[in-house]
């Protein structure tokens, strides 16, 4: 196997992107860019709302960007769909800007992989909703969602 492989490795079954997409979502609620950057390849091409970072460093420098302004953040991903070596993911994450308003932002993404695993395309639709913290509902402390915590069809989102 590649030194730079990313197991779970395309072809995807269920079980295999369901894991993938799980992986993703640990690494994102991390929010340790460099650690992030590494499950891209050198080359990857990402649409994300008006960005179109390419490559690893330019990855890193955004989610930098992103993770310094969104404070708090907590993320779940959910499956929606696979086939060979593409995923498509819907998410939610919730977060809080400098001046303490809250956001719940809502996305699909569409995941396409090389034969080592690592992530060549991102291409992410994303909307942003102004939201009480009392409306929160991403409640575990910052880093992994517990095993136990609702995801996204369990919280009607």
């Amino acid at each position: 196997m590649n030194a730079t492989a990313r197991p779970p490795l395309p072809p995807f079954t269920e079980e295999t992107a369901r894991q993938k997409v799980r992986l993703a979502e640990d690494a994102w609620n991390s929010r340790d860019p460099a650690r992030v950057a590494l499950a891209y390849t050198p080359e990857s091409q990402w649409r994300n709302r008006s960005e179109f970072p390419r490559g690893r460093a330019e990855i890193e420098a955004f989610l930098t960007r992103k993770w310094a302004r969104e404070h708090e953040y907590r993320l779940i991903k959910e499956l929606w769909a696979f086939t060979g070596n593409r995923i498509a993911v819907r998410f939610a994450y919730e977060w809080h800007d400098e001046a303490g308003q809250w956001f719940r932002s809502c996305g699909n993404e569409n995941w396409e992989f090389d034969v080592h695993g690592l992530m060549a395309r991102r291409y992410a639709s994303i909307n942003d909703l102004p939201i009480a913290e009392g409306e929160r509902r991403f409640h575990w402390p910052q880093g992994r969602r517990p095993d136990d915590h609702p995801g996204l069809g369990e919280l009607g989102l």
